[in-house]
């Protein structure tokens, strides 16, 4: 029996650990052919390796998202390789750094605008046009509550997941008329590490883990999906 996504062609970034890991591994037992992005070969590596011993198949493009240009030439490398791109998971981001806001240092600001902001309209830019030629294009944003509700410190994370949140939101709004699906995702609390560095001292034993969350972002991700242009919560 074929598997829904048998044939499709997933994108994911931050895919070395967390939830981008966790979610190109939910995609790939699903059927699709993942193509794994981030910065650190050893970590793409060990979700190549786990792939393998299930008998499937990997692409790795070891990627600063940071790095314009390399960004550029994901759609059109995607095309020459595989002539379609069906799916974009969008997973990787960055604290930054807790400060005051006339704290913020030029590098920290410009750190998390890469990998939210700048990242996000070079990905619609260079893979857009694949995902909408794809019979069934989905893409889904990693979404988080702090982009909505200001507090004290956070304003490098916030400002820019919020500058984030509103390009897929308005790319979504250019689309409502044609066959690609775009939708934020917001995981809530999860065990990363990027929330062990914004709460070093949390007891993390009851929050959620990366594999509780990516199915539901998987499934967003499956033929026959048809929300689109909405912030979906993980339930619970």
């Amino acid at each position: 029996m074929a598997a829904p996504l048998d044939g499709r062609i997933a994108l994911i970034t931050g895919a070395s650990r967390g939830i981008g890991a966790a979610s190109a591994l939910a995609l790939a037992r699903l059927g699709a052919h993942v193509v794994l992005c981030a910065r650190t070969q050893g970590g793409l590596e060990e979700v190549d390796d786990t792939l393998r011993a299930e008998g499937r198949e990997a692409t790795l493009i070891p990627l600063d998202l940071t790095a314009g240009e390399t960004v550029d030439a994901l759609g059109p490398s995607l095309f020459q390789r595989f002539k379609r791109l069906d799916i974009l998971v969008h997973a990787a981001g960055t604290l930054g750094r807790l400060t005051p806001a006339p704290h913020i240092q030029n590098k920290d600001f410009a750190e998390a605008s890469g990998v939210h902001i700048d990242a996000t309209w070079r990905l619609i830019r260079s893979c857009g046009p694949l995902l909408q030629a794809a019979p069934e294009g989905r893409a889904v944003f990693l979404a988080d509550a702090r982009a909505r509700a200001p507090k004290g410190y956070w304003g490098i994370y916030a400002a820019t997941k919020a500058a984030e949140e509103m390009l897929a939101l308005c790319w979504a709004d250019e689309n409502r008329t044609g066959r690609l699906r775009i939708n934020l995702f917001d995981p809530g609390p999860v065990a990363t590490r990027l929330r062990r560095q914004a709460f070093p001292g949390e007891d993390i034993a009851d929050l959620r883990r990366p594999e509780d969350v990516a199915p539901a972002i998987a499934a967003l991700c499956l033929p026959g999906e048809t929300r689109h242009g909405e912030r979906i919560a993980m339930p619970g």
